[in-house]
């Protein structure tokens, strides 16, 4: 993967960082945002940010003001949402925006993918719950992106199995087959690290091909 170009991104909750990975013709561009308890190093942010460029994807991903700063615990959602906006609002894009993230960016990106003027949502580890409950569940946030939506979660994620999601018109759910909330699978498991996050690139470039460049407007 090449070297990022880094853009400082102004919010009201402090600085946020936008690392661009450009394609060079792109077909669509990616704004994704990290989870509340890391960063955008996280295992499947750098597999899609380091494959899906060279298919004529842009990808950018947002690296949260609180994690800028170098607190260790995510400041409130709306401020999420807000910086995801503020990072939105400094592209200039020719091509189909998709919105999306992992875990509580996933959750951002479904609250504000529609309003973004996005043409999808892409769901990285959705926390449906918490650990260990099924109630109450954040299904409704899902729901409310109104766009074509894709979800990559691990076979036995605690926050949420594959099979907890309901067939909605619309959801597409992969299954990274014995992933965790991380998407890290067993060392000895049914697949390989490596073959968990070909399976999330394969995946996501296949919605990506049919959901949004063949649809740019969504749903």
């Amino acid at each position: 993967m090449t070297k990022p170009e880094i853009r400082d991104v102004t919010t009201p909750h402090g600085p946020g960082r936008l690392h661009v990975h450009r394609a060079h013709r792109p077909q669509a561009t990616l704004l994704l945002s990290h989870g509340a308890g890391g960063g955008v190093d996280a295992r499947d942010l750098v597999a899609l940010a380091g494959a899906l460029p060279a298919q004529g994807f842009s990808v950018l991903l947002l690296e949260q003001p609180w994690r800028v700063a170098g607190r260790k615990i995510a400041t409130a959602p709306p401020t999420l949402d807000t910086a995801l906006r503020c990072a939105a609002a400094t592209m200039r894009l020719r091509t189909p925006l998709v919105v999306g993230g992992r875990s509580a960016g996933a959750r951002s990106a479904a609250r504000t993918a529609r309003e973004l003027g996005a043409a999808g949502c892409l769901a990285l580890s959705f926390p449906l719950h918490a650990p260990g409950r099924t109630e109450p569940t954040r299904l409704p946030e899902l729901e409310g992106a109104g766009l074509p939506t894709l979800v990559v979660q691990g076979e036995r994620d605690p926050m949420g199995r594959p099979e907890e999601f309901p067939d909605l018109p619309g959801l597409d759910v992969t299954v990274v087959p014995g992933g965790d909330h991380g998407l890290k699978v067993p060392a000895r498991g049914p697949v390989s690290q490596e073959e968990a996050m070909g399976i999330l690139v394969e995946a996501t470039l296949e919605w990506l091909v049919r959901e949004v460049v063949g649809n740019p407007s969504g749903r």
